[in-house]
């Protein structure tokens, strides 16, 4: 029901009267419904101020669907109080009270955001936060029970001492020990991979305690040998310490096993036991000698981190209570499991839920390292003693100071008790570093026959850009569920103090060079590349600006960062990291270069007199390289949202891309701590402008928060000047057309200006050979280059861990498989065809031999599908094809026979 007092009627154009204006602050007085609710919530008198605002707002726009009485006046009250920092209630209280569960109330706030725009982005972070945080709590809830279920017995028979505990009880001790151990260690409550790890060492400490006859027979066994679990007091303190540690030595078994059924690193999860498990169970003060905790001792424990943090009371899931009642569109484990053609092959594989999809990208990762050392390897070291200045003790000194930084600030992220689990991870870093240099190295060598790299090797850019891209590629893996968090991307740059275009030169030879990428990994690091380029890159203290100086100053005379006339040549690329990193940077003093020389694109002659021969020109590689790829991604970018917004004008596109390019070659100051989606936006606005097409900015935003990848702190607050920000309409008026305002009024005319030529956009150089090829038609049949496998010292290939997509594995390159395989392959291929034969058998004619085909998508061949054509006609040998005609007239008799 709406509030007794509503909002008084407004004018026709919206705006208040001015009766209204002197009495709208202190109406919620009045509102019986509206002081009842902020009662409940201890709402202080500023948050029902601007939260009576907010539902102003909301009546007089008409939102009639939306307005659900209580509930948006609570949401109203929540917007408030986030926006002041006034949080006086727990997100459980304020959902008891508006009747609704987490997922209704973040649509609730998605809709309003829809409608209104009213939706700040501090509040938009806090409920994303709020959303990720209830999914995670949600997955690992589900995954709690189903492993209570397989280690538990539900109804024990001879429950025999007062020191024995019912199965109903200690699920919910079990339940609360975990949220309490999570509250107090973690900071970043959604990290699912810790949190699970912690899951499992609660796990392996009651299955320590608890009789043996709550457990079931695999897990009684692993412990059928452990000692008395009583021993003689002591210090208590020290007493608890010892039981811990030797518990810790005694068990294995049991960590193994858990470690196995959940696909876990049983290194990782004994690790966290032993440096933030036992700690936290010291600190409040648990201990095995005291038996089972008490289970509203642990209650009130949990009860003050929940009101101190003003969150989800996840108790409630064992009550399954309506607050936390899940979507099942969200945070539910659904059971992907593969589609199989074989009745057989039903329960080969198990099902694919978040906690075992990380677990195992997580375990992939730890594969390809597995021969991998977190030293300089042999070959590294002889590349070192190459150099004209050995850069080794650099390097080595380098790595250790990076990686206290690296503890340190993981630690104030994730929770002081975490600090060793960030070592852990940095290390897996640099393993991977080391070895994608390594490989950089030897791809140099080859390429320009030299084993002196002593440039690169002494650039300590390259190297932190290097440690930085490696770490973040770990850090994504063990973030590969959560969305963004707090040590998501620039988290990194961050920490180690490197600058966005120092570690863009890096992206695309790591890429290259390390071919145990996964295909999400190698997204990640394109978004990655995208984020510096259309934004952290034009950062006030970026050295681009610095760049672009000194490539127009060049001769005395205006030059551009990279020429348009490059624009629809095709990007070519085969630069390197070494290339990006030593690309010519002029002195501002002098006007020579401090390192080799890469000459420009030169500009189309007009006529056929042969022009003077100018003396060699430097342009930085690294910037022109830079340029290109901006200008593909924002026409990439602003070509998407033209056929969204003005498909009855494909003619605009052209022109608002001119203009476009015209400000980011010529007025690039204008993107000096802004987005690149701004000038687009604004670009698009001022051609429509001048050419009478009816466009509002309201229209292009609601246009642009659909497109992927968008935040609505991109037009919500942009830079103004002197640190001040405003909306994208303040922009626009303000600094936009000012400084554009002579070059907007030539497209007012029937004739335009010359129009800048449309990028060339090529397929995307990181879809590269490790990318399955999917077969056209192939009853989902993929077909993956051969990869380079990383060996044991000793020359054995390391094992190789099937998956579903690998049940039917041929690796064209080394050697035939069995000819079952073939024949299952061929069996698969030919079951579409032989519908088609059906109707088409009326001769007795030799069937010709079919053939496999591969999409050779586009002219790009890095993705190494000409190499696989030609592995493809050596597969068809005599011998195969025998094997496939003989199968083909085997199944025309069968077929003739049923007719």
């Amino acid at each position: 029901m709406p509030p007794k007092n509503p909002p008084q009627p407004r004018k026709a154009d919206g705006s208040a009267t001015a009766v209204q204006s002197r009495e709208d602050h202190r109406q919620w007085l009045d509102d019986a419904d509206f002081t009842s609710l902020c009662d409940s919530l201890k709402a202080s008198d500023t948050v029902r101020e601007g939260a009576w605002k907010i539902w102003q707002k909301v009546f007089a726009d008409g939102c009639e669907r939306i307005i659900r009485s209580e509930k948006v006046l609570g949401i109203c009250i929540f917007l408030a109080a986030v926006e002041l920092n006034d949080l006086t209630f727990t997100i459980t209280e304020l959902l008891k009270s508006t009747h609704l569960n987490v997922n209704t109330f973040t649509e609730y706030i998605k809709e309003m955001d829809i409608n209104m725009d009213t939706i700040t982005t501090k509040v938009n972070n806090a409920v994303t936060r709020l959303k990720t945080k209830y999914d995670t709590l949600c997955t690992l809830y589900q995954k709690f029970q189903r492993l209570f279920e397989l280690i538990f017995i539900k109804e024990p028979s001879n429950i025999q001492t007062s020191s024995d505990i019912s199965p109903a009880a200690l699920f919910k001790v079990t339940w609360i020990t975990f949220l309490l151990v999570k509250g107090s260690v973690l900071q970043m409550e959604d990290d699912l991979v810790i949190s699970f790890q912690l899951l499992l060492c609660v796990f392996v400490y009651y299955i320590k305690i608890l009789p043996p006859s709550l457990l079931k027979e695999t897990y009684k066994s692993a412990i059928s040998g452990k000692p008395d679990k009583t021993p003689e007091r002591s210090s208590r303190r020290s007493r608890s310490r010892n039981t811990h540690v030797s518990k810790q030595e005694e068990n294995d078994d049991v960590f193994e096993i858990l470690c196995k059924e959940n696909g876990c690193n049983i290194d990782e999860v004994k690790n966290i036991n032993i440096t933030t498990f036992i700690p936290f169970l010291d600190s409040v003060g648990i201990s095995a000698a005291n038996g089972i905790p008490e289970e509203p001792v642990l209650s009130k424990q949990y009860e003050d981190l929940y009101f101190n943090s003003k969150d989800l009371d996840a108790r409630l899931f064992l009550d399954d209570d309506e607050t936390l009642h899940p979507n099942m569109r969200g945070c539910v484990e659904l059971e992907k499991t593969p589609r199989k053609n074989d009745p057989e092959e039903v329960n080969l594989f198990p099902p694919q839920t978040p906690v075992r999809t990380a677990m195992n990208t997580i375990q992939n990762l730890m594969n390809s390292l597995a021969y991998a050392s977190d030293q300089p390897s042999h070959t590294l070291k002889a590349y070192f003693n190459n150099c004209t200045s050995d850069p080794t003790n650099a390097i080595l000194e380098r790595v250790k100071n990076l990686g206290q930084i690296f503890k340190q600030k993981f630690a104030e992220a994730v929770g002081p008790a975490c600090a060793e689990i960030g070592f852990q991870r940095f290390k897996v870093g640099v393993r991977l570093a080391y070895r994608v240099m390594e490989a950089m190295l030897k791809s140099e060598e080859k390429r320009l026959s030299v084993q002196n790299f002593s440039n690169l090797l002494n650039n300590s850019a390259f190297h932190e850009s290097l440690l930085a891209c490696s770490i973040e590629v770990v850090m994504a893996t063990y973030g590969s569920i959560s969305r963004e968090t707090d040590l998501s991307f620039p988290w990194i740059l961050e920490v180690f103090k490197i600058e966005p275009y120092d570690f863009y030169k890096v992206i695309e030879s790591f890429i290259k060079d390390e071919p145990s990428l996964t295909r999400e990994m190698i997204k990640h690091l394109e978004s990655c590349e995208h984020r510096i380029m259309e934004s952290l890159a034009w950062r006030s203290e970026s050295p681009i600006f610095e760049l672009i100086k000194q490539s127009r100053e060049r001769e005395g005379h205006v030059d551009q960062p990279e020429p348009t006339s490059s624009l629809n040549q095709p990007l070519e690329h085969n630069h390197t990291a070494a290339d990006l990193y030593l690309s010519p940077l002029r002195s501002p003093r002098r006007n020579v270069p401090i390192s080799r020389t890469i000459p420009t694109l030169p500009a189309p002659e007009s006529n056929n007199v042969p022009a003077p021969q100018p003396q060699p020109t430097q342009r930085s590689t690294s910037l022109s390289l830079f340029y290109k790829k901006v200008y593909r991604l924002a026409y990439l970018r602003m070509n998407t949202l033209c056929s969204r917004l003005l498909p009855d004008h494909p003619e605009l596109e052209h022109i608002i891309w001119t203009l476009f390019q015209h400000t980011l070659q010529n007025e690039y100051e204008l993107m000096k701590d802004r987005h690149l989606d701004q000038i687009m936006m604004c670009s698009m606005y001022a051609i429509c402008k001048v050419k009478a097409i009816d466009l509002r900015f309201k229209t292009i935003v609601t246009a642009y928060k659909e497109l992927p990848n968008t935040d609505q702190e991109t037009f919500k607050r942009v830079l103004i000047r002197d640190g001040q920000h405003d909306s994208i309409i303040v922009f626009y008026n303000l600094v936009f057309m000012q400084k554009l305002k002579t070059n907007i009024l030539q497209y007012a005319t029937l004739r335009n200006p010359t129009l800048s030529p449309i990028p060339h956009i090529p397929r995307s150089p990181y879809k590269i050979s490790n990318s399955p090829l999917r077969l056209p038609g192939g009853n989902n049949i993929y077909i993956s280059p051969l990869k380079s496998p990383y060996k044991h010292p000793e020359g054995l290939l390391s094992p190789t861990k099937m998956t579903p997509r690998s049940r039917i594995l041929v690796s064209i390159g080394e050697q035939f498989g069995t000819a079952e395989k073939f024949q299952k392959i061929n069996q698969m291929l030919s079951s579409s065809e032989r519908l088609r034969k059906r109707a088409a058998e009326s001769s007795n004619a030799p069937k010709p031999l079919k053939r496999l085909h591969f999409d050779t998508d586009g002219p790009d061949e890095t993705d190494g599908s000409k190499h696989l054509a030609q592995k493809l006609a050596e597969m068809t040998s005599t011998r195969t094809r025998m094997q496939k005609q003989k199968q083909d007239e085997e199944m025309d008799t069968t077929l003739k026979e049923e007719k």
